[in-house]
């Protein structure tokens, strides 16, 4: 029913050498059940030797480590509400969310973190303590390491060994676990009052149909700041797994190689991103290796078609499939490890191409949707029940319904009980009768699955009156291997246009073999044939479109759009607002014809 329950089950039922491993100096080490669970109480216990009470806040700011999980169930043992923050926040953003919280103690990676943030902390009044994880920041009381909190812990629960336990035990279902706030693609970002009983229902019910075990293998990638990974960490232990922290996202590759996970939870990004560089290295390997990559991920396409259909694969295309499969398929399984049972993604939308792409070399992404309001999640597909280009049915206990207006409405166990210290944004968000209103459109199937076309806010009109839902199209143009980022604009103007930052590898290999000197970003993005390629995949991909959805114009970005560039939240949405104020100039010429 808690957190706290949670945590105790884990070990009373799954104790394991390797609840928690890390790789550090090249060497991968294990945090045992028994280990986890004495730092676990030392946390809590060194909280509340600070005065630390139940309800107050204090916050994490770290990547993947085993310290922040720990520390995170340390709150959750004393009723205490941990605030996560994302490491690519801004100083003033970090402040704005300390302050707001009221956040007691803050916790820190190490040194440089601290050296990031130690100008906004003298203006946070609330804030008493600092403590590192890992390094020692100054020789007084408010600055103290995680090993020293740890140390208080120990003689205070050696003073009052019942101490923890009845902390533990008055805790409540509705209690508020945690404070997230949200990312802010709009406006000034919103704290997320999650209780133990939103997160814990979450778990529960969301991983209800996937069959988990503690036979499972998972490797943490996300940030456990984002609540996805937050309720897979959750989802992990409640299975009783011993979880991988992935060192940092530029080594997943390796780390997949050496974990061999059975599960991996990632956003569409990073599938995109894998395709785009096993593609790439098929075209560098010579113009064969090219054309029977493309060859093999058509064929992939077409059986994983008549898999979705239900429907008798010819034999012509079965042989072709084990061919592609040989020479394709089995090293891009072998990419993910080799065992991989399925992945599971959310957060953006997964294009139907790349989807049909996984799935016919064999490796299942089950798709679902949510949001940091809802535990997260809304809907998932499971490997029961999937289908292409949706997100699934809703989970257990949860139910979604579609406003006249086309917006997506939630509601059940996993809804939040409101904003933080916004009374007004949290009545706007409900409808009269209790339902949470997502900010999404989208419909159901005859079978119950949900798609999602845009967001409510994310929807503009054209001068002459029409509707465009730039999420869509710019799914479709992202299915071109020379596509990277692309946003579209258009807001009442005459037609919709596009923003491109290019795949800059592919183009390379492009400029090549067309003999074309082109050496910087700067130099493609100018270079007139390399504007014209890209209008021509732009048509191409497009062609379904009514003519008033269509995109006339298109400019090619040198620079990726960025969370500290801040055209992207933490969760790699795009701020559109952002954009269009950062690249007006160029958004002006689309329309001074």
């Amino acid at each position: 029913e808690t957190l706290a329950g949670l945590f105790l089950r884990a070990e009373s039922e799954f104790s394991r050498p390797d609840a928690l491993s890390y790789k550090k100096d090249g060497v991968w080490h294990s945090v045992s059940t028994e280990e986890m669970m004495l730092r676990i109480r030392r946390i809590a216990l060194g909280l509340a030797s600070l005065g630390i009470e139940k309800g107050d806040r204090v916050a994490i700011l770290s990547a993947n480590c085993p310290e922040w999980t720990m520390t995170d169930a340390g709150c959750q043992m004393s009723g205490v509400i941990d605030v996560p923050i994302y490491t690519t926040l801004t100083p003033p953003s970090v402040k704005y969310i300390l302050n707001d919280s009221g956040a007691r103690v803050f916790f820190l990676q190490d040194r440089d973190a601290y050296e990031r943030f130690a100008e906004v902390l003298s203006d946070c009044p609330a804030l008493e303590h600092v403590v590192c994880f890992h390094e020692t920041l100054a020789q007084d009381g408010k600055y103290i390491t995680l090993a020293d909190l740890e140390k208080l812990g120990t003689e205070t629960g050696e003073k009052d060994p019942e101490l923890l336990p009845s902390r533990s035990q008055a805790i409540s279902p509705d209690d508020i676990a945690t404070l997230i706030y949200t990312s802010g693609t709009t406006g000034e970002p919103k704290g997320v009052m999650l209780t133990h009983r939103n997160l814990i229902s979450n778990v529960i019910d969301a991983g209800a149909d996937f069959s988990f075990s503690n036979r499972d293998v998972p490797l943490s990638v996300l940030p456990l700041s984002h609540v996805f990974e937050r309720t897979g960490m959750y989802l992990y232990l409640f299975n009783g797994m011993g979880v991988y922290f992935a060192e940092s996202i530029e080594k997943v590759a390796d780390n997949l190689r050496e974990v061999r996970p059975t599960i991996f939870v990632g956003v569409p990004r990073i599938f995109e991103k894998v395709y785009a560089k096993a593609r790439l290295k098929a075209s560098q390997d010579g113009n064969l290796k090219g054309k029977i990559f493309n060859w093999a991920i058509e064929v992939g396409k077409d059986y994983a078609r008549c898999i979705e259909a239900n429907a008798t694969v010819p034999f012509g295309l079965s042989l072709k499939y084990k061919v592609a499969d040989a020479l394709v398929f089995s090293k891009l399984r072998e990419f993910f490890g080799g065992r991989l049972r399925f992945c599971i993604t959310g957060g953006a939308a997964l294009s139907e191409s790349i989807n049909y792409i996984f799935k016919g070399a064999n490796i299942l992404i089950m798709q679902g949707y949510g949001l940091t309001e809802t535990s997260p999640v809304i809907t998932t597909n499971t490997p029961r029940f999937s289908r292409v280009g949706s997100v699934g049915k809703p989970i257990r206990n949860m139910k979604a319904r579609i406003a006249a207006d086309g917006e997506i409405e939630a509601a059940g166990p996993g809804i939040m009980i409101g904003y933080y210290n916004k009374p007004e944004a949290t009545k706007d968000t409900f409808t009269a009768d209790g339902w949470f209103k997502t900010g999404d459109i989208g419909q159901f199937d005859n079978d119950g699955f949900l798609k999602i076309t845009d967001r409510k806010k994310g929807l503009f009109k054209t001068s002459g009156g029409k509707y465009i839902a730039p999420a869509l199209i710019e799914q479709m143009i992202k299915g071109s291997q020379y596509v990277n980022q692309v946003v579209l604009v258009g807001n009442e103007r005459k037609f919709a246009a596009a923003l491109i930052v290019p795949n800059f590898e592919p183009l390379e290999v492009y400029a090549k073999k067309n003999n074309m000197n082109l050496k910087t970003p700067a130099d493609f993005c100018k270079n007139p044939e390399i504007v014209k390629l890209l209008e021509g995949e732009v048509r191409e991909l497009t062609t379904d479109l009514a003519n008033y959805e269509k995109v006339k114009r298109i400019a090619l970005l040198e620079n990726e759009l960025t969370v500290d560039g801040g055209e992207l939240t933490p969760t790699l949405k795009v701020k559109r607002r952002v954009v269009d104020e950062k690249f007006r100039y160029i958004i002006e010429e689309f329309y001074e014809d």
